[in-house]
């Protein structure tokens, strides 16, 4: 198993939604929607740099405590956190970038790794981690369609 390295190119996904770029952007930093999307369980959410919030999630009997920290805030251009868990090494950095385009916008989630994380866990190869952006990056796409 090879898990997420400093090393490693960053992991970059793109979604393009029929909406604006407010819209996009409510949507990635009010809790109320992101709680619709995202994270049930996110406890607070602030747009502005420093603030910090943690959240727990099991999977397969392994907790990950979420540790985000706002490092970055252009309002309707770009969100940075950077990223770790109470439970395990490794830190990372990842950005929702919005771009308008006609009568759309086009999200970039750009996720670099900062410092390594261990190769035992499943979840933190980078197979893994692709696809649990893509995963809910859909689902904020099928959250935009139903409201």
């Amino acid at each position: 198993m090879k898990s997420m390295k400093s090393t490693d190119k960053p992991i970059i996904v793109e979604q393009t939604y029929n909406a604006s770029v407010e819209t996009i952007w409510s949507a990635i930093t009010e809790l109320d929607e992101m709680h619709k999307w995202y994270f049930d369980n996110i406890p607070d959410f602030k747009t502005e740099a420093g603030f910090k919030a943690q959240l727990k999630i099991e999977n397969e009997g392994r907790e990950f405590t979420h540790k985000w920290e706002i490092t970055r805030v252009e309002e309707n251009k770009i969100i940075e956190i950077e990223w770790k868990f109470e439970e395990y090494p490794g830190r990372a950095t990842v950005s929702f970038g919005l771009e308008p385009l006609d009568n759309k916008t086009k999200l970039t989630l750009t996720d670099i790794v900062l410092e390594d994380f261990p190769d035992d866990i499943p979840e933190f190869q980078r197979e893994s981690c692709v696809g649990g952006w893509e995963y809910f990056l859909n689902k904020l796409k099928d959250y935009l369609a139903d409201n």
